[in-house]
């Protein structure tokens, strides 16, 4: 069997397919990126008898994103990354088939700025032959998202806001949070309202009362971020209103 994005995978899914293999030798093959873990607490597979480490390869060729985006987003994920068991994923030598312009990271004064700002980098990727339906817009939670759509409609563009069935529609961008972003790929990405106290989301934080948990909601919340910038194949903006979120500076660095 053959797992995808192995590394949001759950305590019972995992059980469930350790069930399955039924300690059969080579049963499972587990494809997933330490980096895009968003969903779930990190736990110890080897305690459930799956055990992964010293048969594990780390794929370098990313034929999704440009060298340009790929690099940018990376300044917000450490070197290496190591789960519970101790497995450690290196992002060193990790190379893009292609080349792509530099992203662009803006921060805005104002909230009215920032709408005209992305509303104008929208039509421009437009006037450079981008099709409306290959844009996508992501914002933290819905409670930006009246932000996004803000800044299309400043571009009198229509927009479709996506669902969990993620269908995008030709002549509309597509808008939505960034948990929907998993598995989707636009030519061009604006992620915005990328403000302080919006990610990492302040509501988060204040509910955490274990300096470990609090470690936890910081990483999932950065690679939250990461998700959503890694879903631009070519071009990328980055913005929010000042005080802007402490990973905007990472991706400045």
């Amino acid at each position: 069997m053959v797992v995808d994005e192995a590394q949001d995978i759950s305590v019972p899914q995992l059980k469930f397919l350790a069930m399955l293999a039924n300690s059969q030798p080579n049963a499972l093959f587990f494809a997933g990126d330490l980096g895009q873990r968003i969903f779930r607490q990190p736990f110890s597979w080897a305690r459930l008898g799956v055990h992964i480490r010293g048969r594990s390869k780390t794929l370098r060729i990313n034929y999704r994103t440009s060298h340009q985006i790929r690099r940018q987003a990376d300044l917000l994920l450490d070197d290496e990354l190591t789960d519970v068991d101790g497995n450690t994923e290196s992002r060193y030598g990790t190379i893009s088939v292609f080349n792509g312009p530099e992203p662009t990271v803006m921060e805005c004064n104002r909230p009215e700025e920032e709408t005209e700002l992305v509303g104008q980098w929208i039509l421009d990727r437009v006037e450079d032959r981008v099709a409306p339906h290959e844009i996508g817009v992501f914002v933290r939670s819905e409670a930006e998202l009246d932000r996004g759509r803000a800044a299309i409609e400043s571009a009198n563009l229509r927009y479709k806001q996506l669902d969990q069935h993620f269908d995008t529609t030709s002549g509309r961008v597509s808008i939505s949070a960034m948990h929907l972003a998993k598995g989707l790929e636009f030519r061009a990405v604006v992620v915005m309202a990328c403000d302080d106290e919006v990610i990492p989301l302040q509501e988060r934080v204040e509910s955490i009362v274990d300096e470990a948990d609090l470690e936890e909601v910081y990483d999932t919340e950065r690679h939250l971020l990461y998700v959503a910038c890694t879903r631009a194949r070519d071009h990328l903006l980055v913005t929010g209103v000042d005080p802007v979120s402490e990973f905007v500076d990472d991706l400045q660095m």
